[in-house]
Formats: C-alpha cells, sequence, structure tokens
C-alpha cells in the first residue's frame, strides 16, 4: 500500500506533457495507479491535481473547478498554435500607440461571460475527431483549420500585472503579464488573442502558468525532483525483501 496522499499537488515544469508528469510519477514512488484532474500543455507550466489510488475516484469531481493563471500576451504576432510553438499567422509591429489604461479597459470587456473561438490545437471535437488532430492534419497540407467552434467562457477577473516594450527576432511588441481567474474550459490562448483584437493587434499567448485550481494554490505543490529520495527509500526496502 502506497504511503502517498490520495491527492498530489504537482508543479509541472514547462517542457513536458502532463502524461509525462504522471510517468515519472510512477517511476519515482513505484505507485502505477495514477491520474490528473486536467491537463497542461507541454509549453506550460504550473499546478496540477494528481490522483493516487483511491484518490484517483475524487479527480472526476475536481475537473470542473475554477481556475487562476499567470499568462504572458505578446501584441504584434498571431500564431496558429495560439501560443509561441505555431507558425506565425499575422503580424504587425508594436508602434507604442497602447496605453495601459487601454489595456486595462480591453481587460475589463472580457470579465463575465464571454463567446470566443477556441484555439484550433485543443481537445475539443468537432465531428467526432478532436480539434489538434483536425489541426495537424491540415498543417500537415500547408492548411489552415478556420471552422474553429466557439465556446462561452467565464472570466471573473483579470489583472495586468506587468506591461512593458520589448525587441524580439521578429520586431517590437508589446509584452504583458496578466492574472485571469476563470471557469473550466476557458482557453486563455482564445483570451489573449482577443486582448489584442480589442487593442488592435494580433496577439499571441507567449506564455502561462497555472496557479490555482478551486482552492489548491501552487504554493503547496511539489516539485517533481522532490520525490527522488521517496524512490531511493523505497528501492532501499526491496532490496531487504
Amino acid at each position: 500500500m502506497s504511503t502517498l496522499p490520495e491527492l498530489l499537488l504537482i508543479d509541472k515544469p514547462k517542457g513536458i506533457s502532463s502524461f509525462t508528469v504522471i510517468r515519472q510519477l510512477r517511476r519515482k514512488t513505484g505507485v502505477r495507479k495514477m491520474g490528473h484532474a486536467g491537463t497542461l500543455d507541454p509549453l506550460a507550466s504550473g499546478l496540477m491535481l494528481i490522483g493516487v489510488e483511491k484518490g484517483t475516484k475524487k479527480l472526476t469531481g475536481l475537473v470542473g473547478l475554477d481556475k487562476e493563471y499567470v499568462a504572458s500576451i505578446l501584441l504584434g504576432e498571431q500564431r496558429s498554435t495560439g501560443d509561441m510553438e505555431g507558425e506565425i499567422l499575422a503580424e504587425r509591429s508594436y508602434a507604442g500607440d497602447v496605453s495601459k489604461e487601454a489595456v486595462l479597459e480591453a481587460l475589463r470587456a472580457l470579465e463575465g461571460e464571454v463567446e470566443l473561438p477556441v484555439s484550433a490545437y485543443s481537445a475539443i471535437k468537432k465531428d467526432g475527431m478532436p480539434m489538434y488532430k483536425r489541426a495537424r492534419k491540415a498543417a500537415a497540407k500547408g492548411e489552415v483549420v478556420i471552422d474553429v467552434p466557439r465556446r462561452v467562457m467565464k472570466v471573473y477577473e483579470t489583472e495586468l500585472l506587468e506591461i512593458k516594450e520589448i525587441e524580439t527576432e521578429n520586431g517590437p511588441r508589446l509584452e504583458m503579464k496578466v492574472r485571469f481567474k476563470v471557469g473550466s474550459g476557458t482557453y486563455i490562448r482564445s483570451l489573449a488573442e482577443e486582448v489584442g483584437r480589442l487593442l488592435g493587434y494580433p496577439a499571441v499567448m507567449s506564455d502561462l502558468r497555472r496557479t490555482k485550481v478551486g482552492e489548491y494554490r501552487i504554493e503547496d505543490a511539489k516539485r517533481l525532483e522532490e520525490f527522488d529520495t521517496l524512490a531511493q527509500r523505497l528501492l532501499n526496502k526491496l532490496k531487504f525483501w
């Protein structure tokens, strides 16, 4: 029987998938029965709720909890995936014509319920196929998925944390860091693009970190490396069996 709690709070690093988090935890702890209450894209970091053994039965009730994110948004380009991994679809060098007050007004316009197109690379199914599979098939042919479904998204709070002009290899951009408190099923990539539309620029989500799920906080999460010592203790026990 595992000595782990039924629910683990994990701080997922950037660059790996949510399934890789599960796979690494299984290897580090020796526990096979695990699952999670909501994926994070490989390019995103932050809080994941991991059910362990009997705790996997609780995951269904956790999936629909409200969530909080800190996102970086780049004004001046739009990409096929809605994040920095995709090809540039639209581009416009930032001309220094967006004030902080205009950004705050755009963020306030998102608060409440807003209907937006979901990301072409989301897991939402259309005609029985996940959107990301449709998008990848189209990309292989040099095409872009245009007929994406729309969804009503809930935005409870927005907070502008930082705003600055930066220079990139593609030209000048306006970068902003925003905290979003949202309902389940809200796509931050969609919100980022809508912020750009309201400000008259193409926009892309350049970074994403999930900081809260329901009342669970990133401050209480563990990093994957913290389980290395536990794995070593389990291996040492096996030597004496």
